[in-house]
């Protein structure tokens, strides 16, 4: 559309400069003045005419002075009879020069060519646009099959990533590293009759840098990155896909070295059969075209295929085997050194204030991806602006870390004295009871200002990193989960809507213990049910059970035998802690906020 609005718009300029031209030419006036026959006479007898130029019925006067004059006769009369007939003398006429112009040739050209080559200019000109448009639409047509692929050439500079601008997941980069060295000195694992792995499949998190440590792998090794995404091979015409993918090989080969890039595999890798079509699905035809490509170029040519995923679980067995990606590389969340190092990256630029420890911001972000960090920092720098701030504070990078996890503060959200109080004593009760229990995380933050869907919100944060959890923990855990519901239960008699997340939580979770974890002295180290993914129509988890009735109902007793556990730990707590629980609410409603040292010490006095 915006191509034919272009055309369009040139052919209507042409036209009316065309159109221009010939009017002018036809008038043929310019800056000349009319003047009678009578005004000519006079000048003619005043001796002020130097030239006549006679033009049909037209005549173009000259003067001495060099201005020009035009008047009009009978075109069948003669002009010496015309002027003889007004009293000019033959001697008047004697200076002037007259001289009679041709105008059959023109008069041919503009009474007789011009109007039929004219519109034929215009017609060929309509139709050159209208053919080059279609041309190109035509184009468009062959290049439908084409790979989506956006090259990156490691001689560009302004994109260009290398390990350096990579912190964390050393594993993962000393993994990776072999490859880099294989493309920049394939001849010394050639020479040991080595196979460097065609594909390599990095497994992680959203967020975790699975596309950033692709590219540091281009970068790092010199050669070309073709990038493109799982869902860019799939359009709705059949084959589209497998002739994309055939197209994308062909191009990584005419430039090897090179490294092809798949994002988001799990888009066109799915198990296959598991979906609607059967083997003809257009998804499955493209993955089977990746399938042959990846067994079609011979070892050590210098293509390496990385793709990334964060779903593994659900790729085709065939994609795994080896010869294909048969290299896993597995992207964990950063700890607390690597959080410190990525933030020092992306704080590159901003101007942050003396006071700001990253350490300490690492210490506070236990769980955060790359992008939830870098995230971090840009909200940061949005809040300093937003107050009109020279640098960035240490209060903006701690409210950033709200924002990131909880959202931004609603404002508009207003509460009552009633409501406000009951959010008061309902995150009182949770903070309490992490406190007091030893499986539990140190509390780092209690608001009882909105943000996002919270009323009210405990931030705990753990001060180590954790991969195991014991069953006294989790106990702990649903205690603290629970100490809002039992604040509420004591101090007003009733429970409210607030606490629907938390009961939802202490159910997942106490189910996991029994079903999964094997934490249940009742049924002892087994598990329960088989999780597995159904595909059709969308996305559906579902259970299959191998246990019976009966044992169904014993899982259900067993919940409710833990939660009830728990409830009675956090009421008793509560209970011998009760003039604590008010202190701390009557502080919450007084200052809405209240942070880890003053929560602290408030606990510690008798």
């Amino acid at each position: 559309m915006k191509s034919f609005l272009k055309n369009f718009l040139i052919f209507l300029i042409v036209f009316l400069i065309i159109s221009g031209l010939f009017s002018l030419l036809n008038s043929g006036e310019g800056g000349t003045q009319q003047i009678s026959l009578n005004n000519l006479v006079e000048k003619i007898k005043a001796k002020e005419i130097q030239e006549i130029l006679i033009e049909k019925d037209r005549l173009n006067i000259i003067s001495f002075d060099q201005k020009r004059y035009f008047t009009f006769k009978e075109e069948n009369e003669s002009l010496i009879s015309v002027l003889t007939d007004y009293g000019v003398s033959a001697e008047d006429l004697s200076l002037i020069s007259i001289s009679v112009e041709n105008t059959k040739g023109r008069e041919t050209f503009f009474n007789v060519i011009l109007p039929v080559l004219f519109p034929l200019f215009l017609l060929i000109i309509i139709i050159f646009f209208f053919s080059k448009q279609v041309r190109g639409a035509g184009m468009q047509a062959f290049k439908f099959g084409e790979s989506q692929a956006r090259k990156i050439n490691p001689q560009d500079k302004r994109v260009k990533t290398t390990f350096q601008d990579v912190a964390g997941i050393r594993e993962a980069k000393d993994d990776l590293s072999e490859i880099v060295d294989f493309l920049k000195n394939p001849k010394k694992y050639i020479k040991l009759g080595a196979k460097i792995p065609k594909g390599v499949l990095l497994i992680g998190l959203p967020g975790c840098g699975k596309t950033l440590l692709a590219r540091a792998v281009a970068g790092e090794a010199g050669v070309p990155f073709f990038h493109i995404s799982g869902s860019e091979f799939i359009e709705l015409f059949v084959g589209v896909g497998a002739s994309r993918v055939r197209d994308l090989f062909s191009k990584a080969k005419k430039n090897l070295p090179a490294i092809v890039f798949i994002d988001e595999l799990d888009a066109v890798g799915r198990q296959r059969g598991a979906g609607l079509g059967g083997s003809h699905d257009e998804r499955e035809q493209t993955l089977n075209q990746i399938l042959v490509e990846l067994d079609g170029f011979e070892p050590n040519i210098g293509l390496i295929v990385l793709a990334a995923t964060n779903r593994p679980d659900i790729l085709d067995p065939a994609l795994l085997r080896p010869g294909r990606f048969d290299r896993k590389v597995i992207l964990d969340l950063p700890d607390l050194k690597d959080r410190e190092a990525i933030l020092k990256i992306h704080a590159k630029g901003k101007p942050l204030s003396k006071e700001i420890n990253l350490q300490k911001v690492a210490e506070r972000t236990p769980g955060f991806t790359g992008a939830d960090l870098e995230s971090l920092l840009n909200e940061a720098s949005i809040l300093a602006a937003k107050r009109n701030k020279n640098n960035i504070g240490q209060f903006e990078i701690f409210e950033s870390i709200e924002r990131v996890l909880l959202g931004p503060e609603r404002k508009s959200h207003v509460l009552s004295e009633k409501e406000k109080e009951i959010v008061a004593y309902h995150e009182a009760g949770h903070a309490i009871i992490s406190y007091l229990l030893p499986g539990c995380d140190p509390v780092q933050k209690i608001s009882i200002i909105s943000r996002g869907q919270a009323a009210g919100y405990t931030l705990i944060m753990p001060e180590k990193e954790k991969s195991l959890k014991t069953k006294s923990e989790f106990l702990d855990n649903l205690s603290a989960l629970l100490g809002g519901y039992v604040a509420e239960e004591k101090f007003f008699g009733e429970v409210t809507t607030g606490a629907a997340n938390d009961l939802r939580r202490v159910t997942q979770l106490t189910r996991k213990l029994i079903t999964e974890y094997g934490m249940s002295e009742t049924f002892g180290p087994r598990t329960f049910g088989e999780k597995e993914e159904l595909v059709f129509l969308g996305r559906e988890i579902s259970e299959r059970r191998d246990y019976s009735e009966e044992f169904a109902k014993m899982i259900d007793k067993e919940v409710s035998s833990f939660i009830k556990l728990c409830h009675k730990r956090a009421s008793d707590l509560l209970e011998k802690n009760k003039n604590k629980l008010k202190t701390l609410a009557i502080f919450l409603l007084k200052n809405e906020t209240i942070e880890r040292e003053q929560f602290v010490k408030i606990m510690k006095k008798k």
